[in-house]
């Protein structure tokens, strides 16, 4: 691609912008600085923020300059909701959230060169504000026609709950924190998911009014399925980044069961892989779709952003033990112990008899028919064959994670756990 708005457009990653023309002439006369914002209302980000990251990397990797702005004090605040007013945590707990997504946008930008990534947060201005300084600095500049007719206020007007002051009055703070970053460095360029997007241009707005500028501003899409439902939560929940919320496996397989109608479009949205190699995996996947060549490489990829290229082979060596693919006996146990969570399970005990695990694992319907399908060689440990009808379970058939791995057929797996 020519500029990387161009790139960022052939990749599903614009939705809406200000004067897109005039934001490509800024980029033309050197790196700019822009920002993005994240509120800590919860104890990590999700897959929706990715998309906001991985927006930011592309204009970072096109020699600009980012800010990521985490907002220690809008979150105490709470951007107004579609429905129902927002709970107020208690300051203690965004404080430890907000220095948990600090450290989890440090993992995904760079901080080193010439246009390295800055961690900012909103409560070093947004703190020092007084009264007097919000109602006479800065609200004079906003005008209520205009704050009441964004969808979310007048959505939440026109409902029994109605909307508090509180919650009516984020979008001035955020406004206020694009002209902090423009004062303090220059920042021309905001962006953020497409629901932010009046937010946004108050802030747009509110620079123009008091500093006489023009900036610009960009929103990402929000991702929907082929099908036009939302994208995410697994049976678990949402799509955490944290590993402790949501472990690597989950995560990878979240993106490896994704459906053919959404394989080429998750591709360009949430990896940095090359389009036109992107244009010849789909080309592949139409001609051998059996091969899941699109859903192994979006996995791949996304995983390995989110927890690093280690965590992603353990979770393929794991994924390839279940199938017998490989010696399970070197893996990482707590990758194998995800692998096997949602399998049929049965504790187990060192000097165990085989067919009784097999009958407490359900895989067989008595030691007599676990007996049969041992002499008929349908039943491996760990991927290895069970010969003798009589066999133990022994010390070294002990996986790490202390599991066992027992498969009937092709098909039929299941785990004995060992007991403390």
């Amino acid at each position: 691609m020519s500029h990387i708005l161009d790139e960022l457009q052939a990749r599903g990653l614009i939705a809406q912008h200000t004067d897109i023309d005039a934001l490509r002439a800024a980029m033309d006369e050197g790196p700019i600085t822009y920002y993005c914002g994240f509120d800590p209302t919860g104890p990590s980000l999700h897959h929706g923020h990715l998309v906001a990251v991985i927006l930011m990397r592309h204009l970072q990797n096109a020699g600009h300059n980012p800010l990521v702005l985490v907002g220690g004090a809008t979150g105490l605040i709470g951007d107004p909701r579609d429905s129902g007013e927002r709970t107020l945590n208690a300051e203690e707990q965004v404080k430890e959230w907000t220095d948990k997504l600090a450290g989890q946008l440090s993992g995904f930008l760079k901080f080193d060169g010439e246009n390295r990534a800055r961690i900012v947060n909103n409560f070093d201005w947004t703190s020092e504000l007084s009264a007097i300084d919000l109602l006479r600095g800065l609200g004079k500049y906003f005008r209520m026609g205009t704050m009441l007719a964004k969808d979310t206020v007048a959505r939440r007007l026109a409902s029994d709950e109605g909307i508090s002051y509180t919650e009516f009055s984020y979008q001035i703070l955020q406004a206020n924190d694009f002209l902090e970053l423009n004062r303090r460095y220059n920042c021309v360029l905001q962006t953020g998911g497409n629901d932010q997007w009046g937010n946004l241009v108050g802030g747009m707005d509110l620079i123009h009014k008091t500093e006489g500028k023009s900036v610009h501003v960009l929103t990402s899409p929000i991702i929907t399925k082929s099908d036009g439902t939302k994208f995410g939560k697994t049976e678990g929940g949402a799509i955490w980044l944290d590993p402790t919320m949501l472990s690597p496996y989950a995560f990878y397989q979240f993106w490896l069961n994704t459906a053919d109608a959404d394989v080429e479009r998750l591709l360009k949205v949430f990896t940095f892989v090359d389009l036109d190699e992107i244009d010849a995996i789909v080309a592949e996947s139409v001609e051998k779709p059996y091969l899941r060549l699109g859903q192994r490489r979006l996995a791949d990829e996304v995983t390995t952003f989110v927890h690093g290229e280690e965590a992603t082979e353990r979770v393929k060596e794991a994924s390839a033990a279940l199938f017998g693919k490989v010696n399970p006996t070197n893996l990482d146990g707590a990758t194998l112990r995800d692998a096997v969570a949602e399998l049929p399970s049965a504790p187990v005990t060192v000097g165990m008899p085989v067919v009784d695990l097999v009958e407490a694992l359900g895989l067989e319907k008595g030691k007599g028919a676990a007996r049969r399908i041992i002499s008929a060689g349908g039943l491996s440990i760990n991927s290895v064959k069970v010969e003798d009808p009589e066999a133990v379970i022994a010390q070294e058939q002990i996986l790490p994670g202390g599991l066992v791995l027992v498969r009937k057929g092709k098909k039929n797996l299941a785990v004995g756990r060992l007991e403390n």
